[in-house]
């Protein structure tokens, strides 16, 4: 089955960037819904960004827009998210999932990702 494990997370400035990684292994199917999601303390899970890897399509949540880039490399099988702008609203831990490609036609949304990362911390100040 697909395994997920993400890096780079950390504590940053309000206005400076990061950028997240998740190394995948064990792919079944030809192509996937990868998306990055995250979790504040006291909130439900969120989407942020999606990255169909059928036919290269990205999509975002619009807090996130024209701030966060999400992309793959294929030859490393690792999916990133480039973090910029970054608001302290942005703290949470992030996750990275990945589900059938089908679900990137769907709303932006956690469910539907059967395959889930431990999670990296991001802290804004």
């Amino acid at each position: 089955h697909v395994q997920l494990v993400e890096s780079g997370g950390g504590s940053v400035q309000a206005g400076g960037s990061l950028r997240l990684s998740c190394a995948a292994s064990g792919y079944t199917y030809s192509s996937y819904c990868m998306g990055w999601f995250r979790q504040a303390p006291g909130k439900e899970r969120e989407g942020v960004a999606r990255f169909n890897t059928a036919d290269g399509r990205a999509d975002y949540a619009d807090s996130v827009k024209d701030r966060f880039t999400i992309s793959r490399d294929n030859n490393k099988n690792t999916l990133y998210l480039q973090m910029n702008s970054l608001k302290p609203g942005d703290t949470a831990m992030y996750y990275c999932a990945a589900a059938r490609d089908s679900y990137c036609y769907l709303p932006l949304s956690p469910e539907g990702f059967g395959y889930w990362g431990q999670g990296t911390q991001v802290t804004v100040s």
